[in-house]
């Protein structure tokens, strides 16, 4: 993963009660900002519905999550989010992101995730939707489509 590689960024700052007795970033917050980069990433590609998330039937549930932790974040600096769909399968998508100090471009986290859409009612794995593949496309020259089948 290098930065250059990614279009979209959120910018987050690290705040009081998400520093640690150590006196760094606890590490489990650090999730929390992947979750905040992605919202924000499905936010600005248009993808949520109209009438705001969990409004529709469309219904996604994380099922994996890996970090690597490089170097500490601090109370009160300012960070940088990076964040790229790299794939997506016929019923599941992952996500990736690297973390950066804003003053220095130092890259402090990365990490992955991937998310499986399900249908609502039954909770079974559902065939991600054309649109949603065709915007992430149109945003994400690069990104993998794996599909079996030509779904």
């Amino acid at each position: 993963m290098e930065i250059k590689d990614y279009k979209h960024r959120t910018s987050v700052t690290v705040r009081f009660h998400e520093v640690d007795m150590l006196g760094v970033c606890n590490n489990a917050v650090y999730l929390n900002y992947f979750e905040y980069a992605r919202l924000q990433y499905i936010k600005d590609l248009g993808l949520l519905p109209e009438a705001g998330i969990f409004t529709d039937e469309d219904v996604y549930f994380m099922v994996r999550n890996e970090i690597n932790y490089k170097a500490h974040a601090f109370y009160d600096e300012k960070l940088i989010i990076y964040s790229r769909i790299s794939f997506i399968k016929n019923s599941s998508y992952g996500f990736e992101h690297i973390i950066v100090k804003d003053r220095t471009g130092e890259i402090i986290a990365d990490g992955a995730g991937v998310f499986v859409h399900v249908d609502a009612k039954t909770k079974k794995p559902i065939n991600i939707k054309q649109n949603m593949i065709e915007v992430v496309k149109n945003y994400e020259p690069d990104v993998k489509i794996l599909r079996e089948g030509n779904k």
